[in-house]
Parts: structure tokens; C-alpha cells; sequence
């Protein structure tokens, strides 16, 4: 770490400011998956057991700057207050004066949590005059929100010009120890996994990891255009035309470095919502019928998959391998997720990111046998990309 870390500052009797992200599922005023919660819980509990006095900021959803009551972060102070094993004060803005006397009141070893950032439209623009207003509840600044380290905001950028030193709480140090461990020095064989819709949204990251791995493992809906790319026919698989050649282009570059899939599963009708499928079938890449779709990886490229896996020291993963909303489509990435947790076992590390593929390890059954599952989808992609995530970038350096 070249930045300074919560270990690295004093506490005791101090106000820490401390972004976190509870951008949770909230259903009925109830927080219906708390994990977001409990990731940022080593952090705060480091806090308070040094005498701090700690303020916690988020936002949740995209209110867009007004108040809206299906955005409150209200119901996580309950399950914030389990865990922790003490009261959690809220207040009902994060800026103005009942936040002042809020802080005022608080004594060292206890918790306020603050109203939703995005009620300002200030957070988003990274607005002076609101970062200003925020950073004035702390004397130090810590950054436990890894999952919006990628967008430069008023809570995550702007109050580090008002306040230091600004640390990186325990979730941010590991995302950034686990995610640099791929980036920068990755034990090898390294294999990449990516998958996920579209390889527009993936381009960067083939880029940047195709000189540092051994094999680069290619399935989902971005799969079909690197077929067409080498001339096959694809039926109805989504497809992006004008990435065409660009997947040409990398396929060229890389040699035998990627693995395509060998076959697939295809439907001629599916519904997302639904989770309809008619008549699944699986058929050779060479042989997709014109009338249907391919919806996830066969049972031979999950072999293959899984063979190419074999050996690997440091494995990461991004995108699922189908449609893996739906129970039919699934197999293809769940037993990629098992198979991961098999390798993990065996002593390798294996990193995934945020989004789906970490929704998939979920729901597979394995999250707590992988080394690391990203909390950020939008920030482990782009430090996956190489480019330099400014919620990290403002954290004060390690002297």
C-alpha cells in the first residue's frame, strides 16, 4: 500500500468521516441483503475500538438529488446496530445543522450514520461547496468504498481537499491488495475469465490482461461476436457488428492465448422475466441454427474450461458465461464458480469481480471459497483496465 491506511492514523478522540458503501437492497423498509454491510463492519469495529467517534456517509440508488423516501438509508441503522452490538444514531441529511449537533453529541466509541448522499445533486458533481459542508464532521477521512472508488464524487474525491490524512479502511485495502496482486504481479499460470453481454464493455480489460496471462478464457454473450469473427454463423446470439473487426483484431494479437467455446446452448425463445426456455439444446459453435440464440457454454467447453483451468496459480474472473438469470442457462457459469472454489482449495488464488459474476459465486454456493470477491463491478473493471481509480488516487500517501 503506498497509501496510508486506518492503522496508520491516530483515533482515539477523534471524528472519523468514513465513506462506506450501503448502497443495499431495500424492499418494504427492510435492507434484504446486508453483505454490503457487513464488508465495511472490520473497518468500523477498528474505529470504535480505538476511541473514535465515527460518522458514516453513503449514498443508496440514484435519486438524483431529491429526497426520496424509498432511498432513505434509514432501515440499515437496525441491522447496522446488530452488528456492531450498540445503538447507531441517524440523522436525516448529511449536511445542516441537525447534522452538526448530531456529531456534537457524539462521544467517543459511538456511531451516526448520515441521510443519502444523493439527496444533494452536489455529491454526484463533486461540488466544492458540498464536500466542503461534509468534510467538516471529521477531523480524519477514511475510505471504505471501494465499490464508488471509480467516480470522482464529493464524498469519495472532493472531501479529501478539505480534510487529512485520508486512509484506505480494511475493504479497500484488500480490494486493492487482491486487484494489484493481478495487475501488477501475478503468479503464473494466470488465467483471465471473462464473460458478460458485450465485448465493448470489456475491450480495455482484454488489452490490459492479454500480455500478463497465460490463457484468456472467453464465454457469454460477448463470445458470439468473436465467433463471427472468425466466420461462423450465429443465428440470433447477441452480437455487435462493429466490434467485429476488432475481435478479429485481438484474436490476431493474441495467438492461442484465447479459448473460444467449442459449443453452446441455444433456444429459438426465451424470457428473461419469465425464465422461460423452449427447447434447449446444445449444438457445436459451427452448427448454431439461424432461428436461435445461444443463451450459455456447452458441456464440452465447460471441459475444456476446466482443463485450461487446471494448474492455474492466480485466476481472475469477470462476466458470467450465459444467461445465468435463469435456472436452465445457468450451469455453464455455476460450474465455472465451483470450479474456481475447487482451484482455490488446491492453493490457488482466485479473484472475482464485482456485478454478476459475483452475484453467480453467490449463487453457486461458493462466495466464501473464493480468495476474493470483489464489491465493486464498475471499480474492479476499470482497475482491471489499468486506469486509476480517483477515490484511491486522493487517499493521502504513505510517508
Amino acid at each position: 500500500m503506498s497509501k496510508m491506511t486506518v492503522e496508520d492514523i491516530s483515533i482515539q478522540d477523534q471524528s472519523v468521516l468514513m465513506r462506506v458503501d450501503f448502497n443495499v437492497p431495500v424492499k418494504s423498509g427492510r435492507v434484504t441483503n446486508d453483505k454490503r454491510i457487513r464488508a465495511a463492519l472490520p473497518t468500523m469495529r477498528y474505529v470504535l475500538q480505538q476511541g473514535g467517534k465515527l460518522i458514516l456517509m453513503s449514498h443508496l440508488g440514484r435519486p438524483k438529488g431529491e429526497r426520496k423516501p424509498e432511498y432513505s438509508l434509514k432501515p440499515c441503522v437496525p441491522l447496522l446496530a446488530e452488528h456492531l452490538g450498540q445503538p447507531v444514531a441517524f440523522a436525516t441529511d448529511c449536511i445542516g445543522e441537525e447534522v452538526r449537533e448530531a456529531v456534537a453529541r457524539l462521544s467517543s466509541g459511538q456511531v451516526l450514520l448520515l441521510e443519502n448522499l444523493r439527496y444533494h445533486k452536489g455529491e454526484e458533481k463533486n461540488d466544492p461547496d458540498f464536500a466542503r459542508a461534509l468534510s467538516q464532521w471529521g477531523d480524519v477521512f477514511v475510505n471504505d468504498a471501494f465499490g464508488t472508488a471509480h467516480r470522482a464524487h464529493a464524498s469519495t474525491e472532493g472531501v479529501t481537499h478539505y480534510l487529512q490524512p485520508c486512509a484506505a479502511g480494511y475493504l479497500m485495502m484488500k480490494e486493492l491488495e487482491y486487484l494489484g496482486r493481478v495487475t501488477g504481479s501475478p503468479q503464473h499460470p494466470f488465467v483471465a475469465i471473462l464473460g458478460g453481454a458485450k465485448i465493448s464493455g470489456k475491450i480495455d480489460v482484454i488489452q490490459s490482461l492479454l500480455p500478463k496471462v497465460d490463457r484468456l478464457i472467453i464465454g457469454g454473450g460477448m463470445m458470439f461476436t468473436f465467433l463471427r469473427a472468425k466466420g461462423l454463423e450465429v443465428g440470433r446470439s447477441l452480437l455487435e457488428e462493429d466490434r467485429i473487426a476488432m475481435a478479429k483484431q485481438l484474436l490476431d494479437d493474441a495467438g492461442d492465448k484465447i479459448l473460444l467455446p467449442v459449443d453452446c446452448r441455444v433456444s429459438s425463445q426465451f424470457d428473461i422475466q419469465s425464465g422461460h426456455v423452449a427447447q434447449l439444446r446444445t449444438v457445436p459453435v459451427n452448427a448454431i441454427p439461424s432461428d436461435s440464440s445461444g443463451l450459455d457454454i456447452g458441456p464440452d467447453t465447460i471441459d475444456a474450461f476446466g482443463k485450461a483451468l487446471a494448474g492455474a496459480r492466480m485466476i481472475v474472473w469477470n462476466g458470467p458465461m450465459g444467461v445465468f438469470e435463469i435456472a436452465q442457462t445457468a450451469e455453464g457459469t455455476f460450474k465455472m464458480a465451483r470450479v474456481l472454489a475447487d482451484l482455490t482449495s488446491q492453493g490457488a488464488i482466485t479473484v472475482i469481480g464485482g456485478g454478476d459474476s459475483a452475484a453467480a459465486a453467490e449463487k453457486a454456493g461458493v462466495a466464501d471459497r473464493i480468495s476474493h470477491i470483489s464489491t465493486g463491478g464498475g471499480a474492479s473493471l476499470e482497475f482491471l483496465e489499468g486506469k486509476t481509480l480517483p477515490g484511491v488516487a486522493a487517499l493521502t500517501e504513505n510517508e
